[in-house]
This record gives C-alpha cells, structure tokens and sequence, in this order.
C-alpha cells in the first residue's frame, strides 16, 4: 500500500461504512422520533385525565345539574342556589 492510496482510501470508507445513500443522521433521526412520539402519547393521555378530572363524574348529582342546566331545563339562579346546596351537604 503506497501513500498515495491513503487519501482515496479515507475517501472511501465513509461513504460505504452506513450504506448506500444512507448517512449517520438516521441514528439520530430514529430516536428523536420514538422520543416524540411518547412525548405526545403522555401529553395526551395528561390532557383527556385533566379534561375528565375538572369535568367530573357525568353521573354524579353535579353532573346531572349540570346536563339540565346546558339543555336549557334549570335558569342560572336555579342552576347556582341546587349547586351551593349540593356543595354544602345539606339536603
């Protein structure tokens, strides 16, 4: 091997070392889109538990209160004097 072989053959090398047309960008390229992908999967699934969370149980004796007031059934004064009496524990 002459040293006029070298600089062809350090040339060479990178660029058959990943492959054809594939470069060393995909090995980061792969974990950034897995690390994205849970990011959005845990952002999500926090969002829909806040969501339900602050909503409240539908079936509960707010939820039911609230169901009538969207429908139009119970006036505001109404819907806040049955909410303070549920609040308050007095029946």
């Amino acid at each position: 091997m002459t040293t006029a072989m070298l600089p062809t053959l350090a040339a060479t090398v990178p660029s058959h070392m990943w492959g054809p047309g594939y470069g060393p960008g995909w090995f980061i390229l792969i974990p950034i889109f897995w690390i994205l992908l849970i990011g959005f999967f845990i952002f999500f699934s926090r969002r829909m538990y806040w969501r339900h969370r602050l909503q409240g149980d539908p079936m509960s004796a707010e939820g039911v209160l609230r169901e009538r007031y969207a429908r139009g059934e119970i006036d505001e004064t109404e819907y806040r004097q049955r909410l303070e009496v549920l609040r308050s524990g007095n029946k």
